[in-house]
C-alpha cells in the first residue's frame, strides 16, 4: 500500500509516518523506481503497536527501545517485559517527584503562614 492508505488504515498524518521513519521505528517494505515508498500489513500493526504503546505514556525513545521485540517473537513477552521495566522506572520516578512536589508544598504553606504572620504584625504595629 502507499502512504496515503497506510495513513488513513492507522490514524496518523504522512508527516507522523516519514517522521516514524527518520526515527527507525518503521521502514517502506519496498521503493518503486519513482521513489513511492510501499507498505506492508506489518507496517502497520507497528504503527498500530506505536499508538498503543503512547497511550501507556512511552516516549518515543523508549518505543524505539522495545518495538522490535515485539515483532521478534510472537507472544511478545519479552516487549512487554522491558514495557514493564520502563513503566515501573516512570512511577519510581513519579514516586520520587511527588516526594519533592510535597516538600515543595510545606515551604509554601509555611512562607504563606509567615508573610500572613508579618502582614498581622505590621498592621498592628
Amino acid at each position: 500500500m502507499q502512504i496515503g492508505e497506510l495513513s488513513e488504515r492507522a490514524g496518523v498524518s504522512h508527516r507522523t509516518i516519514h517522521y516514524y521513519e527518520r526515527l527507525g521505528l518503521l521502514q517502506p517494505a519496498e521503493r518503486e523506481g519513482a521513489g513511492y515508498r510501499y507498505y506492508d500489513e506489518m507496517a502497520l500493526k507497528r504503527l498500530e503497536k506505536i499508538a498503543a504503546l503512547k497511550r501507556l505514556g512511552l516516549s518515543l525513545d523508549e518505543i524505539a527501545m522495545v518495538i522490535d521485540l515485539y515483532f521478534k517473537d510472537a507472544t511478545g513477552i519479552e516487549g512487554k517485559e522491558k514495557v514493564l521495566e520502563i513503566l515501573r522506572g516512570q512511577l519510581a520516578r513519579a514516586d520520587a517527584q511527588l516526594v519533592e512536589l510535597q516538600a515543595f508544598k510545606r515551604d509554601l504553606e509555611a512562607n504563606i503562614e509567615r508573610m500572613q504572620y508579618l502582614i498581622a504584625e505590621a498592621r498592628q504595629g
